[in-house]
């Protein structure tokens, strides 16, 4: 941080380092009863607000470990604190700051699943029922792995922007078609009263007068009378061809926009199953899978002669997990590697998990004679639901079959299936450490 960038503080090889305006901060360390409340009560605020405010060196996140292992509501502010409740606080605020100088430190790791939430040198008790803890043997291990995490997810999210964009512009397309095809589905549901208008019209066009605007008669299918709309300038055989002309006509809109509505639909299922593999990947290799795809499926260009073969250098790859029973379970990350799990590494006993109704990854788990203990049930299941577009719900329903009743449809894209007859459980998404 240069002169121009900070004329307070300079931070540059050679020069001195000193501690800048800290707003009337004192150091957390051997605190006194009467100096930690004075510091306290000098603005009314909530009591973990008062704390990070107050005293050098301690985060948001330490202030609420302090707040949390005293007992006290996170809603408490200074001003309500008793007499009690204050060397209480002083108390436990001196017991973290012992572990904090302590010289066995606990360096650790908290995660959401795979994700990296935070890091800490001792351990943060309100975390516990929350997040996995991974315990480091130095500080500057931690912090390595913390910041490397970080970065390989920030990477592969700027690396992945490009696509993703493109992938939701091709859905917001692909929505538009559905949006006017569903109003001219709509319009076709006019097709059978014209037909019936036209049979009527051929069966009492004799009663009907010349010039008539409408007419009233049986209608045989109901056995109700009903009122058609004539053209007093043509006569009922006219006016039931006319009829006869715009059921023909709607019928045949109803065909062919059925039909590209179904196309359209596979393909926008098909988009959010990519955009749900980008939001999977991992490393740069995951997301050259994902454009290969989306080029051999026509949804990219391929740039470049050698595009093909630097698609992926084969060391990329499904996932791999052992179940707390021994079991081998497999999750794939993208299509391709859910086609390859489904239809190649899989055999007919083993069990397939997915995503009721929604993107997610095939999981596959080996096993020779069919049988599995519930806890691998709910383990997959739980792996199901994370590598799932359902990853941040509390709970995802998920449907699990034995291999050899998934089948391929006929022309279907890479990692798409059909099944009959399945079982279902609800699993809270969760990936196995």
């Amino acid at each position: 941080i240069p002169f121009n960038v900070s004329s307070v503080r300079e931070v540059l090889p050679g020069k001195d380092y000193f501690i800048p305006n800290t707003f009337n901060k004192i150091s957390p360390e051997n605190v006194d009863l009467s100096t930690f409340i004075g510091k306290l009560k000098e603005k009314n605020l909530p009591v973990e607000k008062a704390i990070f405010s107050s005293f050098n060196g301690i985060s948001p996140m330490f202030a609420r470990e302090i707040l949390y292992r005293s007992g006290l509501s996170p809603e408490v502010v200074t001003f309500d604190l008793r007499e009690m409740e204050f060397t209480h606080l002083h108390n436990t605020f001196n017991n973290v700051m012992d572990l904090v100088i302590s010289e066995k430190p606990c360096p650790c790791i908290y995660y959401d699943n795979d994700l990296p939430v935070d890091f800490s040198i001792i351990d943060m008790e309100q975390f516990n029922n929350i997040y996995k803890k991974k315990t480091f043997e130095t500080i500057s291990e931690m912090l390595i792995s913390f910041y490397m995490e970080k970065n390989t997810k920030n990477l592969i999210k700027q690396k992945s922007s490009d696509m993703r964009q493109h992938v939701q512009t091709l859905l917001s397309k692909d929505r538009k078609k559905i949006s006017l095809w569903d109003k001219q589905l709509e319009d076709t549901k006019k097709a059978d009263k014209y037909k019936v208008y036209g049979e009527l019209l051929t069966t009492y066009g004799y009663s009907v007068e010349p010039g008539a605007t409408k007419t009233t008669c049986l209608n045989y299918y109901t056995n109700e009378e009903i009122t058609i709309p004539l053209d007093k300038d043509l006569s009922a055989i006219d006016n039931a061809k006319k009829y006869f002309d715009k059921y023909n006509k709607l019928k045949r809109t109803k065909e062919a926009v059925t039909k590209q509505y179904e196309e359209t639909m596979d393909e926008i299922n098909h988009l959010e199953s990519i955009l749900t593999s980008i939001d999977l990947s991992e490393n740069d290799e995951d997301l050259k899978e994902i454009k290969k795809e989306m080029v051999e499926s026509g949804y990219a260009k391929n740039q470049g002669k050698n595009s093909k073969a630097k698609a992926s250098n084969g060391k990329n790859g499904p996932l791999h997990f052992v179940s707390s029973d021994g079991y081998d379970i497999f999750v794939g990350k993208n299509n391709i590697q859910n086609e390859y799990l489904t239809f190649k590494l899989a055999t007919g006993n083993d069990w397939w998990f997915h995503a009721k109704n929604m993107p997610g990854s095939h999981v596959i788990v080996k096993t020779k004679d069919g049988e599995l203990p519930d806890r691998t049930f709910e383990e997959a299941a739980s792996l199901a639901a994370y590598y799932s577009k359902g990853r941040e719900n509390p709970k995802v329903e998920i449907d699990y079959i034995q291999k050899k009743h998934v089948k391929k449809p006929n022309n279907g894209a890479k990692g798409f299936v059909v099944y009959y007859t399945n079982y279902s459980l609800m699993a809270t998404p969760k990936k196995l450490l």
